[in-house]
């Protein structure tokens, strides 16, 4: 498995589904094996949690920057 590829397709999946976004909210590691279908060690999905929550987070932060500068 592509770790990378995986967070970058689950990012995109929590961004565009609000119900998903919620559910990734209140339990991480629940919703990221429904995702990806595959009960994993909790140890290995908190690596992929971590992964996406650092990305939505950069995501957004490059999201408000770029409204700074007139881009988006």
């Amino acid at each position: 498995m592509d770790i990378k590829a995986k967070i970058n397709e689950l990012v995109a999946k929590i961004k565009s589904d609000d119900k998903i976004a919620d559910n990734f909210k209140k339990d991480p590691i629940k919703t990221v094996e429904g995702l990806i279908g595959v009960d994993l060690p909790n140890d290995q999905v908190e690596k992929i949690v971590d992964g996406i929550k650092a990305k939505v987070s950069f995501d957004s932060i490059g999201d408000k920057l770029g409204g700074l500068f007139g881009k988006k």
